[in-house]
């Protein structure tokens, strides 16, 4: 039986569970593996096929199928947690990942990822109390994104968490912890990290990333693509997505290297490789590795992967898994084996054992947009905005009511714009746009967009003078949207789409000298050195995707809410200068790209964020000498020298004194998100871990002997824009 829900259709199912005990894997006294071993004897090949085969996308490849004679339920795989329930009805939607990781928070990510699992279980609750199985409805989440933001016009740039591989681990990180769960028996749902890996463009621009081979030198690989998905690993993930692309000439989801050279040799790594969808199928039709599904289905397995996500194919690679085995390319104790971890990890679910045992299966449909959730969801858009530009301390407003206020731009009134790619389903009564957000500012609002949608290719400029002639303020939002810049689609340079530039322009020269305040919703960077460089442009504020609670958002950072609301977010991205300074897309060198490599000014650079008030450090206190292995210990005091409270975001920067092996210009160790009242002092200890004044040699990493330098700030050492605080400096010898 069926009910069509969204999409997709949803199955229903019936089947009668087997009662505690009747077999092993049922016996909840026994140790994990034990139970898991028993339960994967029991299948047959056929057994173990669909459930490798099945790990969606559609009707026909999800759920994996009941096991009806063991009293095993189907089971969803296919589910994306990213920043909220994506595409399984309503749910809290928290701003896009990069806005998130712009908060530099890991205490942030954390909460959001945990509210988002909380109600990732209680919809899963809810269908399989209804027998409702399907896309989207199971535990199992195809988040975080971790990849680097390598090339500033790559569409899923939105997605990840910037431009540093080790801020990006430690985000992560949290988030695997906050989906995860705190419960040493059960986790609430479980964290997969994607995509797996050298992969971060292109992704139709110029060529399909379908195709599309990395050819990365190994150093850039352990240095950049892998130290993130090892931090993951780390923090527990149950589950990897390998991704589309080949790594110098093999593709990701056969490429045994990378799936168990690394990955559970040398990481240890126990849990799942999930491939992205139809990725082993590309391995035929478009890598051209392989020239037969059995032989990709070989492949694939032997190199370490367990389930495929197939494009609603009947006939995905691993439905002819029960060939390969009979015509001798696949082992049948190699099948059984991969079938493991994904057992392991329904069991860590709860799904063998008496609900009353879990803890989460008392969750219900009461969380989802909970007040408190909700609340998170506007603290997350408020702590996510970048303050880039603050022309004489001309934010916070000044004044709580305007005579006349205009807000004009292609993103000022439209929702779906203001939520970016893979979101969660939108709920406009609870969905505040600028414009709404905005409005309490002025007796009289006027408002128009200019353009019909943010690539802005028609566009009457009369239309916009009309609106800002005569305002004491004009609030003007540009931007991308996923027409622009989002999966599949690559943007071709860094410009603002289509006319907005002009819009912008005019609403300056239209306004007659009031204040223009600029706001920005997008991932990628923008050329906005026109607005930058304007006296009339007052104030610049990234605001990336912050979903449903932008407008209000705006509206308690724009005012400095209640006195605690100055933005305090910096940029998780190099903004170039030119567009000249950035590589050929498919040129998969670190020369040149990120703060850690680029040469030359930035726009605006990697860490940089304003403030409402000042922050003056002092007191900096290193160890003369650490050993290798052993963290470095870091004491700090900052103080809120201006006049509001704000957030303060400490970072911690390192070089490599006159080392005798290539190292990077600056690599960022540590950061603290602290909030201080105006006036107030702390003292922050901050950790370095071990690993990370190792460098890369033609041996691995290691550890060498010599001086590093720390720096610790506000912002990286000796950048051209400064957000007003100082940066501190010493040296520590690794002996």
């Amino acid at each position: 039986m069926t009910l069509t829900c969204g999409v997709f259709p949803v199955f229903i199912f019936t089947f009668v569970h087997l009662t505690t005990g009747d077999y092993p894997f049922r016996n909840v006294s026994l140790p994990w593996d034990t139970r898991v071993d028993n339960l994967v004897s029991l299948l047959t090949l056929e057994e173990l096929q669909s459930q490798m085969a099945f790990g969606g996308h559609g009707p026909a490849v999800s759920p994996a199928p009941p096991i009806p004679r063991l009293g095993v339920g189907p089971y969803s795989w296919n589910t994306e947690c990213m920043r909220g329930d994506i595409n399984a009805g309503p749910a809290t939607s928290f701003p896009q990942a990069l806005g998130l990781a712009a908060s530099f928070s890991p205490d942030l990510l954390e909460r959001v990822a945990r509210a988002t699992g909380l109600e990732v279980r209680a919809k899963y609750n809810n269908y399989t109390k209804h027998g409702l199985y399907g896309d989207h409805r199971g535990l199992s989440c195809f988040s975080p994104v971790i990849n680097i933001m390598r090339d500033p016009r790559w569409g899923r740039n939105q997605e990840t968490y910037g431009e540093d591989p080790i801020l990006s681990g430690i985000l992560a990180t949290s988030y695997v912890h906050g989906l995860q769960g705190n419960d040493t028996r059960y986790i609430l749902t479980n964290a997969g990290c994607k995509h797996f890996d050298v992969h971060g463009g292109p992704e139709n621009i110029p060529v399909s990333r379908f195709a599309f081979n990395a050819q990365v030198s190994d150093r850039d690989w352990q240095t950049t693509f892998l130290p993130a998905f090892k931090a993951c690993v780390n923090a527990g993930t149950y589950s990897l997505m390998c991704s589309y692309n080949s790594i110098n000439g093999v593709p990701a989801c056969a490429n045994k290297k990378l799936l168990t050279d690394i990955l559970r040799d040398d990481w240890g790594f126990t849990g799942y490789v999930v491939s992205d969808e139809g990725a082993l199928e590309h391995m035929i039709t478009d890598h051209h590795y392989v020239a037969d599904n059995i032989t990709a289905a070989a492949e694939a397995i032997d190199a370490g992967c367990n389930l495929e996500v197939s494009r609603n194919n009947v006939q995905g690679v691993f439905t002819y898994i029960v060939q390969g085995v009979e015509s001798g390319q696949i082992p049948e104790d190699k099948v059984r084996e991969r079938a493991k971890p994904l057992f392991y990890t329904r069991m860590r679910l709860g799904e063998f054992d008496p609900p009353s045992m879990n803890p989460y299966t008392d969750l219900d449909l009461s969380i989802i947009q909970s007040p408190d959730h909700q609340a998170l969801a506007l603290e997350a858009a408020m702590k996510s905005f970048v303050l880039l530009k603050n022309r004489n301390s001309f934010l916070p407003l000044k004044k709580s009511v305007f005579n006349r206020v205009s807000i004009v731009g292609p993103l000022s009134n439209n929702i779906t714009s203001l939520y970016g790619d893979h979101y969660p389903t939108i709920n406009e009564t609870l969905t505040v746009s600028p414009l709404q957000g905005l409005s309490p500012l002025g007796d009289l609002v006027v408002s128009i967009d200019g353009c019909s949608d943010a690539r802005c290719v028609h566009y009457d400029p009369s239309k916009i003078k009309t609106v800002v002639d005569g305002a004491d303020i004009v609030f003007v939002c540009l931007g991308t949207d996923n027409q622009i810049e989002s999966e599949g689609h690559d943007r071709t340079d860094i410009e603002l789409p289509g006319q907005q530039l002009q819009l912008l322009q005019d609403a300056v020269a239209f306004s007659n000298g009031a204040p223009v305040v600029l706001l920005l919703f997008n991932a990628g960077p923008l050329n906005i050195t026109w607005a930058d460089e304007s006296p009339a442009v007052v104030a610049i504020l990234e605001c990336f995707y912050p979903a449903q609670a932008t407008g209000t958002a705006l509206y308690r950072v724009l005012t400095n809410y209640d006195g605690v609301s100055s933005p305090a977010a910096r940029l998780p991205a190099t903004w170039p200068l030119l567009a000249s300074q950035i590589p050929d897309m498919v040129n998969y060198s670190m020369a040149g790209r990120t703060y850690r490599y680029l040469e030359g000014q930035t726009l605006y650079p990697f860490g940089y964020g304003l403030s409402y008030t000042t922050f003056t450090y002092s007191d900096l206190k290193t160890p003369p000498t650490v050993n290798p292995g052993q963290d470095l210990l870091l004491q700090v005091t900052v103080n809120n020298t201006g006049l509001y409270s704000a957030d303060e975001v400490t970072q911690v920067y390192i070089t490599w004194v006159n080392y005798p092996v290539p190292t990077l210009n600056l690599q960022l160790v540590a950061v603290s998100r602290t909030a201080l009242t105006s006036g107030q002092a702390v003292t922050l200890n901050l950790m370095v871990p071990s690993q990370f004044l190792a460098v890369y040699t033609d041996s691995g990493w290691e550890t060498l002997p010599g001086t590093i330098r720390i720096y610790v700030g506000g912002q990286q050492p000796g950048q051209q824009r400064s957000v007003g605080s100082n940066v501190l400096s010493a040296d520590v010898i690794i002996a």
